[in-house]
């Protein structure tokens, strides 16, 4: 019986390796779970404004302080953490010299907690309140790297150092297409400190929260460092051109561009024989604009015959407008055989237009999702999204349930068996 245990277990342990081998061959999980680091940047606010005592009875500093102490006992080790300061050396009134007052208290990498740590407790609130500048410091802080990039700023007041417009600092870092997330937290915030955060967030497709207890901004900042950490979708930043022939080309993938008011936006997918092109495209209003409003993607031939096109319509009520195509590519043969893949032209057209007094440059920001998969009379091991690796471990799941069933079919056989003997 002990004999016949150990020879199944054996049975059980080779299935076991035969489905791994089938489902992560050598090298795959290293390969897929080796990632670049995300990367934080804490922005914290030290004007002398953040000595006023109105969270929980404590000043806003003091506040300040332990939510940092708990977000930093609970980063995730593969996050890349830095913290920038802003107004906090600079006691004077020379506006010149207060409007340059940020600095790198700890800089962005592998965190060392008890360091972090002294250098937040030696924060004291001192001056001015730069966010502009120390936006465009903090971009560069989290420079490199193709992980996902993201600045927490925590501020108590607007910007002081106007006409540096902390909202279009944040525009032209979104414009750069680095994929770098701004999210803002208000501390006690009034309406114009409230309206200038949320623009600055919303710039980049972060997102913005008032706090008025320290729990409160320990739990939300943490949340937003833990967000950092998950896997996303880096879009990869593209130019289109004004015309089809001088558009770059495209693969499956995401892509981020911006589109100025009035402009079209050129793009290039070469299509094999037998594969369908799935193509969407976003458009964010990141600045007010006026109402009515609408989207156009077409896909055209190089000669300029219009294939296929999706279009939606907006009335001012949602920020985003969104649409999307499909296009299968059909088997096309010539004497020689089959043709190379067939060129497609894809142009966005948008309809906005900024409102009164607001610039226009950069232009508004927009998203290109582009899929090219095997069509249904295709075969191939890899669909879209993905999904054929999926179907793999379906089949060696399936494949090795049988054989385990099959085994233990036999074991209860022989087990009654030697049961009615004995």
């Amino acid at each position: 019986m002990i004999r016949t245990l150990r020879s199944a277990a054996r049975v059980f342990a080779l299935l076991a390796a035969l489905t791994a081998g089938m489902v992560f061959p050598a090298g795959a999980m290293a390969d897929e779970t080796t990632a670049t680091a995300p990367k934080v940047d804490l922005v914290i606010d030290v004007s002398g404004s953040m000595r006023a005592k109105d969270i929980d009875g404590r000043s806003r500093m003091a506040a300040a302080k332990q939510a940092f102490n708990e977000v930093l006992d609970a980063t995730p080790e593969e996050v890349q953490l830095g913290i920038r300061t802003l107004g906090a050396d600079y006691p004077g009134d020379d506006r010149r010299t207060g409007c340059k007052d940020t600095a790198q208290l700890y800089p962005v990498g592998p965190l060392d907690r008890t360091e972090a740590k002294a250098a937040v407790a030696t924060l004291a609130p001192t001056g001015w309140t730069p966010i502009g500048p120390a936006l465009l410091k903090a971009a560069e802080d989290l420079d490199g790297g193709e992980g996902s990039k993201r600045i927490v700023l925590i501020s108590d007041g607007e910007d002081t150092c106007a006409p540096l417009d902390p909202c279009e600092v944040a525009r032209e870092i979104a414009a750069k297409g680095i994929g770098l997330t701004i999210d803002t937290l208000g501390l006690v915030p009034n309406t114009k400190m409230r309206q200038q955060l949320s623009c600055i967030a919303e710039a980049t497709g972060g997102t913005f929260t008032s706090v008025e207890h320290t729990d409160e901004l320990a739990d939300k900042v943490n949340q937003l460092v833990d967000r950092a950490a998950d896997p996303v979708a880096v879009p990869q930043a593209v130019e289109g051109a004004v015309t089809c022939e001088k558009a770059p080309v495209l693969k499956s993938g995401l892509y981020t561009d911006r589109e100025e008011f009035g402009q079209q936006r050129w793009y290039r997918v070469n299509v094999p024989d037998g594969h369908e092109l799935r193509a969407s495209v976003s458009v964010a209003a990141d600045r007010a604009v006026d109402p009515s409003y609408g989207l156009l993607l077409r896909a055209v031939t190089e000669r300029g015959r219009e294939i296929v096109r999706g279009e939606a319509a907006g009335n001012g009520r949602t920020d985003v407008i969104s649409t999307g195509l499909r296009h299968p590519s059909a088997d096309r043969e010539d004497e020689d055989g089959a043709l190379p893949p067939e060129p497609v032209c894809l142009q966005v057209t948008h309809s906005f237009s900024p409102a009164a007094g607001v610039k226009s440059s950069p232009g508004l920001p927009l998203e290109v999702t582009i899929d090219v998969v095997p069509g249904p009379d295709e075969s191939s091991d890899v669909a879209s999204f993905g999904l054929g690796r999926g179907w793999w471990l379906l089949g060696a799941l399936i494949l090795a349930g049988f054989l385990a069933g099959l085994v233990w079919g036999w074991l209860s056989r022989w087990r009654i068996a030697v049961w009615r003997t004995n």
